[in-house]
């Protein structure tokens, strides 16, 4: 029996395609989420939006592209703190709040999973960003792992802790400062780098 969740997350990676539909029939998925700002793959071109949709389609999945609204690469420069993108700014967005709003919607009348393409949750923003968010707005996410297994967002959460909550003390900050900082620490790991101009990095080199 597939455990319950509200929705599910999984990041494509370097899977076949076989592979992958494989483990969204095993978790019995039928509708997925395209949260990739460009829903595109040079290397792995089946998961190019237009291919990606034709295989889903043949195996009555069904796709849906939301990366405009809840993707990791923000357009507006005021969503980056010092060249990263700013999941937490991007939160507060009203843009960010709707696209959650369509995703709890079609969530409600499918089996969905939120896709993106880093292997595992903790380096991308479907977890750090929009699974964080959609649990604090009370919904069960399951993060499907490569191996078919699926671990739910609470346990990848407690492994994000482990990671960086070392030397916090919760008598102090509060259990909801500790979880928070340690999402930022990820974040700011993990999430998009806007590329530097080449001119201006040298000029930085040259001070």
């Amino acid at each position: 029996m597939t455990p319950s969740f509200d929705l599910f997350s999984m990041g494509h990676s370097n899977v076949t395609a076989e592979r992958f539909v494989a483990i969204l029939r095993d978790a019995e998925v039928n509708a997925v989420a395209d949260v990739r700002s460009i829903p595109a793959s040079r290397r792995f071109p089946w998961f190019a939006k237009k291919n990606l949709e034709a295989l889903l389609a043949c195996e009555g999945i069904s796709y849906v592209a939301m990366g405009d609204t809840l993707g990791g690469r923000p357009k507006d420069e005021k969503l980056y703190r010092d060249g990263v993108a700013d999941y937490e700014a991007m939160a507060k967005e009203p843009q960010f709040q709707a696209g959650l709003d369509h995703l709890i919607d079609a969530a409600s009348r499918s089996r969905l999973c939120v896709m993106c393409a880093e292997r595992e949750p903790l380096d991308c923003h479907r977890c750090l960003l929009v699974a964080r968010s959609l649990a604090e707005r009370g919904l069960s996410v399951g993060h499907i792992l490569h191996d078919g297994t699926i671990e739910p967002h609470v346990a990848t959460e407690q492994r994000l802790l482990t990671l960086y909550g070392e030397g916090c003390d919760l008598f102090t900050s509060g259990q909801n400062d500790v979880v928070a900082a340690a999402y930022r620490r990820r974040a700011q790991a993990a999430a998009f780098r806007q590329k530097v101009p080449a001119s201006h990095a040298a000029a930085e080199m040259n001070r």
